[in-house]
């Protein structure tokens, strides 16, 4: 199995990552986590990083990808879904159900982005195995009904993809960490993070955090893997 991350932008000022996922597994399937910002957005997406081109830089057509893991549907996270049209959607049914019922601005202004006739969305409840070592690890707090991804890998061991429960390295301890003004239940987001944490030093796992730009300086990106 290898474990490709994709920078599809960059958050200005912060001079942060704008993240997505890319796992083939051993048996050939294809999972993409996360498809980035859509362009014209406040978040900077230079030529040849929307999602369709940063796969197609690793051999990847839209129609290879079987399923589509939604951390959650903040406008940073769903610019290319449309994409995606013959992929599995699986998302915490916590959140799309919150996402559904519109009491969420930033989650409705960009409802054009994911909820796209035809896209086939498969909800979970919790922590959900996806695929032998790809597991669901449900992490409110960030918004309710976000979830973060565990992969274990042969060479690399586990990988955690703290996504946006634990967006930066400033952020790894539950009870000191900073709560940011997208942060939308702070207990809930406490809690996630010491459950991230906990898991993370059970399965001796890196974890990678989604919009921290010294980080991922250290990271193999794309086209470079984790294996």
């Amino acid at each position: 199995m290898r474990l490709y991350l994709l920078r599809l932008g960059t958050i200005p000022g912060l001079q942060a990552p704008v993240p997505g996922y890319l796992i083939r597994t051993d048996d050939g399937r294809t999972v993409l986590v996360d498809t980035g910002a859509a362009p014209g957005g406040p978040v900077e997406v230079e030529e040849g990083q929307d999602v369709v081109s940063a796969l197609a830089r690793l051999g990847v057509r839209p129609e290879d990808v079987d399923i589509v893991v939604c951390s959650h549907l903040d406008p940073d996270h769903v610019g290319g879904h449309a994409a995606f049209p013959g992929a599995e959607f699986v998302i915490q049914r916590a959140h799309h159900e919150l996402a559904r019922s519109g009491t969420v601005p930033r989650l409705a202004a960009v409802r054009p982005l994911w909820d796209v006739p035809g896209l086939r969305y498969r909800t979970v409840d919790g922590d959900t195995e996806l695929l032998p070592g790809i597991e669901l690890v449900a992490s409110g707090g960030h918004v309710p009904g976000h979830q973060s991804v565990l992969v274990r890998l042969e060479r690399t061991g586990a990988v955690l993809l703290a996504v946006d429960a634990i967006p930066m390295s400033a952020a790894l301890d539950p009870d000191d960490r900073p709560v940011f003004p997208f942060d939308l239940d702070e207990k809930e987001l406490r809690e996630s993070t010491r459950k991230l944490v906990e898991l993370a030093g059970a399965e001796n796992a890196l974890i990678v955090h989604g919009h921290d730009a010294q980080q991922w300086r250290t990271l193999r990106v794309a086209p470079e893997y984790y294996d």
